[in-house]
C-alpha cells in the first residue's frame, strides 16, 4: 500500500541502520506480481530480495524487521495476506534449519514463491536452499508460472534510486 518504491527504500535503509555491523551483500531486481491467496481485487505486489550478511542472531534481525514494518505502518493485527505498506521476511540464514514457532527457518514457502525465488536468483542463482536440491535459479525456472504476471520493475539499482521507476506515481 502506498508508495511501494518509497516503502521498500526505507526498509533497507532502517535495517541496515538498525542492526549493528550488517552489510548489504546482494540485491534483486524488484517485480510487479500478482497477489498470492489473497481477496479478489487485491493490487498487485511489488517484491525484491536483499542478501544481508550481521553479526546479530537470526532472531534479532528478526525483531528488527518487525519493528521496521511496525514503524512504517503495518498493524499488529490484520487479516491474512491483506495488502500492507511493508512485509519483511527473513528467508533464510545460512544453512540453518528451525521450526522455532516465532522464526521458521528457511521460510516454509520459499522454495514455492516466484516474487521471492526471482529477485533472489538476480544475485544468487546458484545457491542451494537448506532442504533443497535444486538451485534457486532451477526452482523459480521449474515454478511455470506465466512470465506475463510478473513484470520486472527494475535491477538492484532501485536501493538507490527515486520513484522515477513508477512512471504516474
Amino acid at each position: 500500500m502506498g508508495d511501494a518504491l518509497a516503502n521498500l527504500q526505507r526498509g533497507v535503509r532502517l535495517l541496515l541502520e538498525s542492526v549493528p555491523g550488517v552489510i548489504l551483500d546482494g540485491v534483486g531486481g524488484l517485480y510487479e506480481t500478482a497477489p498470492v491467496d489473497c481477496a479478489p481485487g487485491t493490487p498487485a505486489f511489488v517484491n525484491s530480495v536483499v542478501g544481508i550478511s550481521a553479526p546479530a542472531s537470526p532472531q534479532r534481525v528478526h525483531a528488527c524487521l518487525i519493528e521496521i514494518e511496525t514503524l512504517l505502518g503495518r498493524p499488529k493485527i490484520r487479516a491474512k495476506n491483506e495488502p500492507r505498506t511493508l512485509d519483511l521476511d527473513l528467508l533464510f540464514a545460512g544453512d540453518l534449519v528451525s521450526d522455532d514457532p516465532v522464526l521458521t527457518i528457511p521460510h516454509p514457502r520459499l522454495h514455492e514463491r516466484g516474487f521471492v525465488l526471482w529477485p533472489l536468483a538476480d544475485f544468487q542463482p546458484d545457491l542451494v536452499l537448506p532442504g533443497q536440491t535444486l538451485s534457486v535459479k532451477a526452482l523459480a525456472d521449474g515454478l511455470g508460472e506465466d512470465a506475463s504476471s510478473i513484470k520486472k520493475l527494475a535491477g538492484p539499482e532501485w536501493v538507490s534510486t527515486t520513484n522515477s521507476l513508477f512512471p504516474g506515481s
